[in-house]
């Protein structure tokens, strides 16, 4: 679990190192997330690949045990919150309104990218 973990948190650190070295807008573990879901599809078709913690599907139980546990990386979150209450209270309809307006153009533009792929997808099965 140990190995497994320390893959995980090694492609994050790449994902972080390549950001920074290249000055992306993207958030590190992103690119880290990328990197893993890259060597675990070589490890599919790459024999070598499929030792230590790639072999035998080691690192998808390992994620899946964190998964598990994820609401505790929001404890720290909260505390946070609770410790700036008296801000939220000066600025909380600005927030609210913020917070309200950003999940609009989230689900408006996920509706959006739902409706160009369903469009593209039909036409190709349409086509002869």
């Amino acid at each position: 679990m140990i190995a497994n973990l320390s893959l995980i948190l090694l492609c994050q650190l790449a994902g972080e190192i390549f950001v920074r070295g290249l000055g992306l807008p993207i958030p590190g573990p992103v690119i880290g997330l990328v990197l893993l879901f890259i060597a675990l599809v070589a490890r599919d078709h790459v024999a070598v690949l499929a030792r230590g913690p790639l072999r035998h599907g080691e690192v998808e139980s390992t994620s899946k045990g964190m998964l598990t546990h994820l609401s505790l990386l929001f404890v720290p979150a909260g505390v946070g919150v609770v410790q700036q209450l008296d801000l939220i209270a000066q600025h909380g309809i600005a927030i609210f309104v913020i917070l309200a307006l950003s999940a609009f153009i989230t689900l408006a533009v996920t509706v959006g990218a739902f409706i160009l792929a369903s469009r593209i997808v039909s036409k190709r099965r349409s086509a002869p």
